[in-house]
């Protein structure tokens, strides 16, 4: 998968370093994807919530962290929404 707006994932772990690693191995896995349906997504991480609108929240480190993604199964695209802790997540308006 081609993944767009990967700065807000090095903006995010310059903050919050013990993300790095999580995020990290999510961009590692994510690249090498080949997702063409919400269910090859959910076969690579079982705990990622599908949402309407094509889009995508994974939980990162633990559960400590979340990122939302957009997903364009036809281009083969992830683009990056939003990225951060658990917390701020719960105060996301995500309808």
């Amino acid at each position: 998968m081609e993944i767009i707006a990967v700065d807000k994932i090095e903006k995010f772990v310059r903050k919050h370093a013990n993300a790095r690693a999580s995020l990290a191995s999510w961009l590692l896995i994510a690249e090498g994807a080949e997702w063409t349906c919400p269910q090859d997504v959910k076969n690579h991480f079982r705990s990622a919530d599908i949402l309407s609108g094509n889009r995508i929240v994974f939980n990162i480190g633990g559960n400590n962290y979340r990122l939302v993604v957009l997903v364009r199964y036809r281009n083969g695209i992830l683009l990056i929404q939003k990225v951060g802790t658990h917390a701020e997540y719960d105060r996301w308006k995500l309808d």
